[in-house]
């Protein structure tokens, strides 16, 4: 089954997200679609899922142009969407997640779980899914979580799948998984339209790639195609995707952990045993699936987790009990994971954000008196600094794409005097011009002589920055690596397999 889209076009306000998108995917095809944050590629999937309306513009099936007001019109026309944030009930089983929506009764007047228990099986057969239909979703890793999203639109006869940033949560074994499983679906007729920024992946599996820029497609390559040709055409400039860095001339230890604990408030461990040291001029990563205390073992050395056990040191001095703005004063610099809730204040201003944790202090201040001028004068120098796109140091954080947010918590975060610098997930979410920068001025931090330590999901980015890497698995460290290992030795680590031998030793 072929999908058509002839001059799809979307606006929001002064905004064209889509502007006259022409795109087809053939039946039995995996067509990637690249595109920078913002490029619209996510609007163009919603408006073909029924969950925007176009402007204007057709949509065809098989040549036949059919009118999409609702996801139940898109299932009718055979297609598909599994989004990034899984669409999953958590306390249900997943026969309750495939049914829902779709109840049907039997002769009892009872919900009908057995024909979906029967499909689950079926369908789990023939692509080697391995799902128990009454296992509780909650209780699932999360690429079985996506397998379930997957069968669903299968079992309603999907012909045409949309699979929204399907690794983003994936380890790189699981990911390996599903691309194999996307080859099995094109090979049985189904269409496949792949949204996704790793560009390894869309040329380990794409048959064709068109890319999106604002809003528009300007081209449409093969897999054969550079990585580097793809990047340029995301960003509209070339662009370097190899980070250039000398072998790390680790100082003296800035961070120690010893048998760290985090735990919540009931006293259950969210990360437990951790042992691990960060030395000046090194980036030590810590890589692992999401959810396996990472973040909790962030927020612990920062100040924002209150029940802790065991001794988090910063240069021979004790953190544990001293409040955030005692950690960031110690000599932290904080890139937390969500830049929008944790990073910024989307009502402030450009400027007002970029000193939020030293208004107080010089130049800013002098006494209880606030020196404005000073603020605007060091926000235009660090706008430049860090290449931030705004049109004024008065905007609001709010008006700036996710690239220009991120590189104004960094330039708050990086321009103070500093020995380590925390950042978690610095490149989630941006397009790969901002990802070049962001890599490139964290390499810069290190061979400055700070210590980093870098918490991130994406293995590419691990093993482009990082000199150790540290892997998390069910709040522990289980093993620390160099980071010449392998992909394969680090993916087994993620997913809790310990027969690899790891390398480095554990601090």
């Amino acid at each position: 089954m072929s999908l058509e889209l002839r001059g799809i076009t979307k606006q929001f306000g002064s905004l064209v997200a889509n502007d006259d998108i022409n795109f087809k995917v053939e039946a039995g095809e995996i067509h990637a679609i690249l595109g920078e944050n913002g490029a619209g590629k996510s609007t163009l999937m919603n408006i073909v899922y029924g969950l925007l309306a176009p402007d204007k513009g057709q949509i065809l099936v098989d040549g036949q142009e059919i009118k999409i007001k609702s996801p139940l019109d898109a299932l009718a026309a055979g297609i598909g969407m599994v989004h990034q944030h899984f669409m999953l009930i958590p306390v249900f089983t997943v026969a309750e997640n495939i049914v829902l929506g779709h109840e049907k009764t039997n002769r009892a007047g009872l919900l009908d779980l057995a024909t979906a228990r029967e499909e689950i099986i079926r369908v789990s057969k023939e692509f080697n899914f391995e799902v128990d239909p009454d296992a509780l979703i909650e209780d699932l890793p999360v690429g079985i979580q996506q397998r379930v999203e997957i069968i669903r639109a299968l079992i309603y006869n999907s012909k045409i799948l949309i699979l929204d940033e399907p690794t983003a949560v994936l380890t790189p074994q699981e990911t390996d998984e599903l691309l194999a499983n996307m080859k099995k679906l094109r090979d049985s007729g189904r269409s496949i339209v792949f949204i996704t920024h790793k560009l390894r992946e869309v040329k380990a599996v794409a048959d064709r790639i068109s890319i999106i820029r604002r809003g528009k497609v300007v081209g449409t390559v093969q897999p054969s195609a550079s990585q580097e040709e793809m990047a340029s055409l995301m960003v509209g400039r070339p662009v370097d995707l190899t980070v250039n860095k000398a072998d790390g001339k680790p100082g003296k230890t800035i961070l120690e952990m010893v048998d760290l604990n985090v735990l919540d408030t009931t006293g259950r461990a969210l990360a437990s045993k951790i042992n691990l040291t960060v030395s000046a001029g090194e980036v030590v990563a810590v890589a692992g699936v999401q959810g396996n205390g990472q973040s909790e073992l962030a927020e612990a050395i920062v100040g924002l987790r209150e029940h802790l056990t065991g001794s988090i040191k910063l240069s021979g001095n004790e953190l544990i009990g001293r409040s955030v703005d005692e950690c960031l004063k110690a000599g932290i610099a904080y890139v937390p994971e969500s830049r929008e809730l944790d990073g910024l204040i989307s009502s402030f201003s450009i400027t007002e954000n970029l000193i939020l944790d030293t208004h107080g202090e010089a130049p800013y201040s002098k006494g209880i008196f606030y020196k404005p001028a000073m603020a605007h004068q060091v926000a235009l120098e660090r706008i430049k600094e860090f290449d931030i796109r705004a049109q004024s140091a008065n905007d609001p954080a709010s008006s700036l794409s996710g690239g220009n947010k991120q590189k104004v918590v960094l330039a708050r975060e990086l321009s103070r005097p500093v020995e380590l610098v925390v950042v978690c997930q610095p490149t989630r979410g941006l397009d790969v011009g901002s990802i070049e920068f962001v890599h490139q001025r964290l390499i810069s931090e290190r061979d400055s002589g700070r210590a980093v330590l870098l918490f991130s999901t994406e293995l590419d980015e691990v093993f482009a920055l990082a000199d150790r890497i540290a892997i998390m698995y069910r709040g522990e460290i289980i093993a620390i690596v160099p980071a010449t290992a392998s992909r394969e030795e680090v993916g087994l680590y993620m997913a809790g397999i310990r027969t690899a031998t790891a390398k480095g030793g554990a601090a």
